[in-house]
């Protein structure tokens, strides 16, 4: 189904549419600090009370009002000086669907032409995490792309030449195992997050006229083509947890927008449209909830390039919160407070926001209205986190005095709505306040004793 286009503050709907055991951590000296020892302040309790749905100016535009509080500074001196040249360089991180696991392409420190780069897998459902180097004979490619699965295994893509290889890597005692899957012969093609079953791996090779969605692993012949989908395609976002229902961002082969489809792998990759909001906007979906139905999307229906939210199967209108479109800079969401079943209003969302002094943490909510900002910790790679169910988000980060981290944030309480804009209520036709009744706030830092931090889980 498609969703009509409206006028005012909100525009448009969503429619419906076995390895060998694995080594313990190694123990080391010190027990678990703070989080804030590892460089992870908050940023502001800053919050920015939400302002007109659908007004001009978008995510990562100069904007009229207010600006951005950016990051504190990281340290200084000789600890800041040690930090860099010891942290690992930043890769891809990737986890499960339930963040029991991670994986990453990274390397050992040493000159940029010198480094060794291999497969590390993350074990995060334990009482600490901890990392696990998957090496082989041979140092992987920079450009290699790694998935977890549920098992603990980890698939890797490799380009050989014109062809993508792809295999599975699970530690086995000390060294590492591997098991060959295949091939597929195609120059370009990119892994989509795991899916929510826990274990298959899907990898689409976009072409100009068609996209190809193959299931590298978990199939039952290696890897094998599941669906050919008109047009050009990208993103890639479960819409279920059963890994059937993906989204994906397409363009229709003979141009125009782009709009975000819903692809039903039960159905030999049956297509039908997931996002209509105008006719002639590009509708791409970046996130969503299984639980909520919460989604998360991107679109310039407002006139410019903008962050809403709309409720999948829902006829209500998409959303622009104001409080989202933060001027000179990008904001994405990625990753949404599961277990909110039929709240989608409810669920936090974690934001990371790009900007000249770099990447920070963003948690906001739907009913809320307020964007609440925090420095990420040391080492964090931008967009890398989950949700438990009870409202605390986990940041893994990696750096010189922590090789395996997770920063632990309580979703911060949002301000009632009437005590920012000073109204009892929202606008008269029930909409998000309009810009006249709110601006966003320019906050403080908050001291880090005072900040909603939960704690920092690292390996002792």
């Amino acid at each position: 189904m498609t969703a009509c286009a409206i006028e005012g503050g909100s525009a448009g709907a969503a429619a419906t549419a076995d390895p060998e055991a694995e080594p313990e951590p190694e123990e080391s000296g010190d027990p678990g600090e703070p989080a804030g020892a590892d460089g992870f302040d908050p940023l502001p309790g800053s919050t920015a009370a939400g302002r007109a749905d659908g007004e001009d100016g978008g995510t990562g535009e100069t904007g009229e009002t207010g600006e951005a509080e950016a990051p504190e500074a990281p340290p200084t001196g000789a600890d800041a000086r040690s930090d860099a040249e010891h942290a690992p360089p930043p890769g891809r991180f990737t986890l499960t669907a339930d963040g029991a696991y991670a994986a990453r392409i990274t390397a050992a420190p040493g000159p940029p032409g010198e480094r060794a780069w291999y497969p590390e897998r993350w074990t995060l459902d334990g009482p600490e995490p901890y990392a696990v180097p998957l090496p082989l004979d041979q140092p992987e490619e920079a450009d290699s792309e790694v998935a977890p699965l549920a098992d603990g295994r980890v698939l890797i893509r490799r380009r050989v030449a014109d062809r993508q290889m792809f295999s599975l890597l699970y530690p086995t005692g000390p060294g590492t195992g591997e098991l060959l899957l295949g091939a597929v012969g195609c120059a370009e093609m990119s892994l989509l997050p795991p899916s929510p079953d826990g274990r298959c791996v899907y990898a689409l090779a976009a072409g100009e006229d068609h996209a190809s969605l193959w299931r590298v692993a978990g199939g039952a012949f290696g890897p094998e083509e599941v669906a050919r989908i008109p047009g050009r395609c990208s993103g890639g976002v479960w819409l279920d947890r059963a890994g059937r229902m993906l989204a994906l961002d397409r363009r229709e082969p003979g141009g125009g927008p782009v709009k975000a489809v819903a692809v039903d792998l039960g159905r030999q990759g049956e297509v039908t449209p997931l996002l209509q909001i105008a006719p002639g906007s590009n509708d791409r979906l970046l996130l969503a909830d299984a639980d909520s139905g919460l989604l998360l999307l991107r679109s310039d229906a407002p006139g410019h390039d903008r962050l809403g939210w709309g409720v999948l199967g829902s006829c209500l209108p998409v959303r622009f919160p104001e409080c989202l479109r933060l001027p000179d800079v990008t904001v994405t969401p990625f990753a949404v407070q599961p277990g909110q079943m039929l709240m989608p209003e409810s669920c936090a969302v974690a934001l990371r926001i790009d900007g000249a002094p770099g990447s920070w943490v963003g948690v906001w909510r739907p009913a809320g209205r307020q964007l609440h900002q925090f420095a990420a910790p040391l080492g964090w790679v931008p967009g890398a986190g989950y949700w438990s169910r009870d409202g605390v988000l986990r940041l893994p980060y990696a750096n010189g005095a922590t090789p395996c981290g997770v920063a632990l944030l309580d979703a911060p309480e949002d301000v009632e709505p009437s005590s920012v804009t000073g109204r009892t209520g929202g606008g008269e036709d029930g909409r998000e306040p309009s810009a006249a009744d709110t601006a966003p706030a320019v906050c403080k830092p908050v001291p880090l004793g005072q900040a909603p931090l939960h704690g920092a889980a690292r390996p002792d």
